[in-house]
This record gives C-alpha cells, structure tokens and sequence, in this order.
C-alpha cells in the first residue's frame, strides 16, 4: 500500500495524535486476524504517519488479547519502515523517576500465552534479536529530547508480563535482582515481530510507578497510573513530532534486513498458503 512511513502505537494513555492533517482511517484484515483499531493515516510534520492505539478506542484490550500479529502485518502491509512505540511502565530501579522518559534497549520475556513470530505452518525462521531495539531510532529519538529539553534516559532493560494484575512484591523484587530497569505487558512481542517483518522499532517508555517494591511508596494502582499517564502523554506527543522533524526519508538500517540469512526453509517446499500469508 505505501500509505505511511512512519508508524506509532500510543499505549495506555497515548490514544491520539494531534495535528495529524489529511487525517483519515483505514481498518485493516490481515492473514492474522483484526488489529487492536483502525490505523489513523495522515501527516505529521510533513510525514505520512499511520497511527495505531494499542488497546483499542476507549482502551478495551487486555494485554493477553492484544493481537500482536495482525497489528504489526497491518503496519507493514501499510509499508511503514519505522515505529515509534509509546508505552506506560513501572521502575524497577530508584533512578528511574515517575515522570520519567527512557528507552531501555534490552526485553526479558515472562509472558506465557502469547504467540511472537510470523512463521511456522510450513516456514521456519531464526531472527538475530541480540539487539531487539533500532539503534538509530534510539539515537534520533534521544536527539530529539535534548532539542526540546526533555529528560530522557537511554538504555537499559524492560521485563515484560503477562498481566493484567501487576506484580507480587516477591515477583517485584525477584525482577530487581535480575538488574531490570522498567517492567511492562506489551513491548516484548511487538519488538520482535517488528524485527521479523523488518522494521525498525524503539519503545518509548513513559515511567509511571514503582510497581510495588518501594517500601515508601504506593503499590500501583489504577489511579495512580492514570494521573501520570495524563501528564506523561503531552510530554510523548511533543517526543514523537519533535523526532519526526529529524527522522531521515532515506536511511540504511540492519533491521531492514533481518531476514536475509534468518529463513532455514528450502524455498521449493514452502506451502503456497503461507507464502501468499507472508508476502508482505
């Protein structure tokens, strides 16, 4: 289709994008089933944009039934090249403030019922996923905060839940002593779908709470977690269009090749059914 370079997921809280001009909406079927909405197309900053709200409009989607899939194929089917993906999280870690922006570079996976790849039924592939996050989107998207003195800190590690109760004090602490820096229920399954269908992908991670573990500190609650994500969802807006204005139209990135090497199956006996499945 080529309708948008640019994709955007907004989390909780991030469930629109203003200024987007020649909006319009499109739904999308996918091999995969229905993605979480319909994709919002237009432009930003002079670049065509399709954005997607993560849990749907009025946030209805757990995180265990978000179709990742369908999401990810309607981007690409879109052919977007890049996404900027905004997300609600906790910290696991003192340094990371609520109010806080960081763009951790690493996932550890303690989901359970969630299906992460593109492949099978006849079609095997092992993506590289040492590095799950665009290195030069990390960068721009850093560039972009000091440029409109935003706080932001880069690196560092992302468990991702099944949900959507959050955590026991016991998981809470178990998960600091791993060393992990923030904790969420959605970003793990995107990256890697991301990486498979070759688009570069970051996550911007919007910091909430201090999940449970702060002796001096509320456990989570709902209503914590809307007070900050109000304030934090201003903050991403101004994030994402700032970082659009430095997002190149041409770039050379080794996520657009990640397939390359990455599929075992000899060609000549791949079903037909899914190769028409994956031919976007």
């Amino acid at each position: 289709m080529n309708q948008a370079d640019i994709g955007i997921i907004g989390g909780s809280g991030l469930y629109e994008m203003p200024g987007l001009e020649e909006k319009s909406e499109l739904e999308i079927d996918t091999p995969f089933g229905h993605p979480s909405d319909a994709y919002i197309l237009g432009r930003l900053e002079g670049k065509p944009v399709a954005f997607l709200t993560r849990h749907g409009r009025g946030h209805r989607i757990v995180p265990s039934e978000l179709n990742f899939r369908a999401n990810i194929y309607g981007f690409k089917k879109l052919g977007v090249r890049r996404i900027l993906s905004a997300s609600a999280v906790g910290s696991l870690k003192l340094e990371h403030k609520p109010m806080d922006f960081v763009l951790p570079d690493q996932f550890v996976d303690r989901t359970r019922r969630r299906i992460s790849t593109f492949f099978g039924d006849g079609i095997t592939a092992h993506i590289s996923f040492a590095d799950p996050v665009c290195f030069q989107l990390s960068e721009q998207l850093e560039e972009a905060a000091r440029t409109i003195d935003l706080p932001i800190k880069r690196g560092g590690s992302y468990v991702c839940i099944e949900g959507p109760a959050f955590s026991t004090r016991a998981e809470s602490h178990l998960y600091r002593s791993w060393g992990m820096d923030l904790i969420g229920m959605t970003n793990l399954q995107e990256a890697k779908l991301a990486r498979e269908a070759e688009i570069c992908y970051v996550t911007i991670a919007m910091v909430t709470d201090y999940d449970c573990w702060h002796e001096e500190e509320e456990p989570v609650r709902v209503e914590t977690l809307i007070k900050y994500l109000n304030k934090n969802s201003r903050n991403a807006q101004l994030l994402i269009r700032e970082a659009l204005k430095i997002l190149p139209d041409e770039f050379d990135c080794a996520c657009q090749q990640a397939l390359q090497n990455a599929i075992l199956t000899d060609a000549k006996v791949i079903p037909e059914k899914t190769r028409e499945k994956l031919k976007v």
